[in-house]
C-alpha cells in the first residue's frame, strides 16, 4: 500500500449524529468529537481531545451525519410543469390543468417523446443535486412511460445513473402511475 492510501485523517471537532438511540441527546448527537478515517472509511469515533495527532481537518463544529435517504423520487422525466405550479398558486385546480392537457399526461407525452439520452440529461443535474444534499442511496420510480417500450427506458436511464454515479439506487417500475391517455375511461383494459 502506497502512503497516501494508507494516511490516516482525523476530521476534528465535528458535531456528529450518530443517530444512535443510546445517547441522551436527539439523534445522537456527539458534540466535539473527531472521526478518524483511512481509505475513505471510518476507523474510529472518539472525543477531539483524545484525537490523535497527524494530517487533520477541522470541520469547525459543522454537522456530519450518515448517509442520508430519498425513498420516494422521480427524477426520470421529460418537460416541465412549472408553469402548471403558477397556475395551482392562483388557485386553478389540478383537475382543470389536466382537462386541459396538463398535468401527469403532459408529462407522459414529454418523457414517451424523449430518448433515452434526453432524459439521462435532464436526470443527471437532479441527481446531483440530491448527492450535494447528503443523499448516498435514492429510490427512481419510473411512471411517466406508462407502455412497456417507454417504462424499460426510463429503467434503463435509472440504471445508467447509478454506473455513471456510484450511487446505491433502487429503480421501481411504477407502471401504474396514472391511466395512460391511449387507455382514457377504460382502466381495466391497461391493467
Amino acid at each position: 500500500m502506497t502512503q497516501a492510501t494508507s494516511e490516516r485523517v482525523i476530521w476534528r471537532n465535528a458535531r456528529l449524529a450518530t443517530l444512535n438511540p443510546d445517547y441522551s441527546q436527539p439523534y445522537g448527537l456527539l458534540e466535539r468529537h473527531a472521526l478518524l478515517v483511512r481509505n475513505g472509511r471510518i476507523e474510529a469515533i472518539v472525543a477531539d481531545a483524545d484525537a490523535p495527532g497527524g494530517r487533520s481537518i477541522d470541520l469547525e463544529g459543522r454537522l456530519v451525519t450518515p448517509g442520508l435517504i430519498d425513498c420516494h423520487t422521480h427524477l426520470i422525466f421529460g418537460g416541465s410543469r412549472a408553469q402548471e405550479w403558477e397556475q395551482r398558486l392562483n388557485g386553478v385546480s389540478y383537475q382543470t390543468i389536466s382537462a386541459n392537457g396538463g398535468g401527469i399526461n403532459s408529462t407522459v407525452r414529454a418523457t414517451r417523446d424523449s430518448s433515452e439520452a434526453e432524459l439521462l440529461a435532464l436526470a443527471q443535474p437532479r441527481l446531483a443535486r440530491l448527492l450535494r444534499e447528503g443523499v448516498t442511496t435514492l429510490e427512481i420510480k419510473s411512471g411517466y412511460g406508462l407502455d412497456l417500450q417507454n417504462e424499460r427506458k426510463m429503467l434503463r436511464v435509472a440504471r445508467q445513473l447509478a454506473d455513471d454515479n456510484g450511487v446505491e439506487l433502487s429503480a421501481t417500475l411504477l407502471s401504474a402511475h396514472a391511466t395512460p391517455p391511449e387507455y382514457h375511461g377504460d382502466a381495466d383494459g391497461y391493467i
